[in-house]
């Protein structure tokens, strides 16, 4: 899920991009990840922690899934991104903790495999019963386009923007574990006098969000570029 707040660095920079973290719960976060890595087994991998984050993204799939045949189904979800959040978190930080950083390799394959996570997780939210696909692969489309310009702007403007509005992606995790906790509870009925639920329109105003971010980030790195003349 951190392919939209990147965590490594981009291997065809010359120099590394300027991290700019803004985000709520980073330095916190920071501090736990730092308390984690000297206490991992020595058994324990970067590639095996991106694993684990990418099994995480399947439980939180299938539970999504699973939910049309009960509601309790969810609590999978809730679980799986507690174990996406671990290994997605954990693989770039135990490889600087170790000083293993393989930074092409770490680069392609991170962010692929986040990739297909963040599908998984955001879009089997569409096969639930409290949202509508298409609405689901909008909120999908918005947060690729800004990863677009995220990847984009570390290499041609020398910036690493890991968060967006004091988000990150431990927020965005918090948000749809939220959600999810309140599906049960609101149901998956129609708002009066349209073809969403409420999930729905949730749904469509962050896919909005993201694409003006997308096209207000765009406009304002294609700006610098101008006056850069480059």
């Amino acid at each position: 899920m951190k392919a939209l707040f990147l965590s490594n660095i981009n291997p065809t920079a010359n120099k590394p991009p300027v991290r700019i973290q803004q985000n709520l719960l980073a330095r916190g976060e920071r501090r736990l990840l730092n308390w984690l890595c000297p206490r991992l087994p020595g058994w324990v991998t970067p590639d095996q922690l991106t694993t684990l984050g990418f099994a995480g993204a399947v439980m939180v799939a299938a539970g999504y899934a699973l939910s049309w045949f009960d509601t309790e189904w969810l609590g999978l979800s809730l679980l799986g991104y507690v174990v996406n959040w671990f290994g997605d978190s954990l693989d770039g930080s135990l490889a600087r903790w170790r000083r293993i950083e393989r930074p092409s390799y770490g680069y392609f394959v991170d962010h692929s495999v986040d990739a297909v996570g963040t599908l998984l997780m955001v879009g089997a939210i569409g096969v639930s019963p409290y949202m509508r696909l298409d609405v689901a692969l909008l909120a999908v489309v918005g947060y690729f386009l800004l990863s677009i310009h995220t990847f984009l702007a570390a290499k041609v403007v020398g910036e690493f923007r890991l968060s967006y509005m004091a988000g990150g992606p431990t927020e965005l995790r918090l948000m749809l574990m939220t959600m999810t906790v309140l599906m049960p509870i609101i149901g998956s009925g129609m708002v009066p006098h349209t073809p969403f639920s409420a999930f729905d329109l949730f749904a469509l105003v962050v896919a909005s969000i993201l694409v003006t971010l997308f096209i207000l980030q765009s406009y304002a790195t294609a700006r610098i570029l101008a006056r850069r003349g480059e």
